[in-house]
């Protein structure tokens, strides 16, 4: 391991991680992630006004769709079969923004985390893409792993959420 990192060896290369040592745990994974929007366009995303659609109900399987293909876009991410994965939202008026959460559940040699953040972050860029004709300024941020439990870590819960 070089430096710390789990994703290099001895000499610096890039490797994938050899999980195959093992053994399959009950994982899970929770992440968040924020967009921050104009007025006019949460309107339209809340009273489904936006030329493209349903924002919601589309960023949402966007989310699982890229939970589901995680290890495609994140090259030294393990390909794994997800056994549960959930995208909600929660819209805040006063601050203008829509709250995205990303679950995911497996049982597996290794975690579930990578996969709920790219959930996450496809949901959020799916609500940019359908609503930039509105409002190009709107801001993607806060994406982080809010907490995770299973595998030789154990628990963990971000005091930052």
């Amino acid at each position: 391991m070089s430096g710390g990192f789990t994703h290099f060896d001895e000499s610096g290369n890039a490797i994938m991680v050899d999980v195959s040592g093992k053994e399959p745990t009950a994982r899970r994974a929770l992440a968040r992630g924020r967009i921050t929007m104009s007025a006019r366009a949460l309107a339209a995303v809340i009273e489904g006004a936006a030329k493209k659609g349903d924002v919601l109900a589309v960023a949402r399987v966007a989310g699982i769709c890229a939970a589901k293909r995680a290890s495609d876009l994140i090259p030294l991410c393990h390909p794994i079969a997800l056994d549960k994965c959930a995208v909600d939202f929660a819209i805040d008026r006063e601050s203008s923004s829509i709250e995205a959460t990303c679950e995911t559940g497996i049982r597996a040699r290794t975690g579930a985390e990578m996969e709920a953040l790219a959930g996450v972050s496809a949901a959020l860029l799916t609500i940019y893409d359908m609503c930039k004709a509105i409002d190009r300024a709107m801001e993607i941020g806060a994406i982080r792993l809010v907490e995770k439990s299973g595998g030789s870590s154990g628990r963990f819960e971000n005091a930052a959420r």
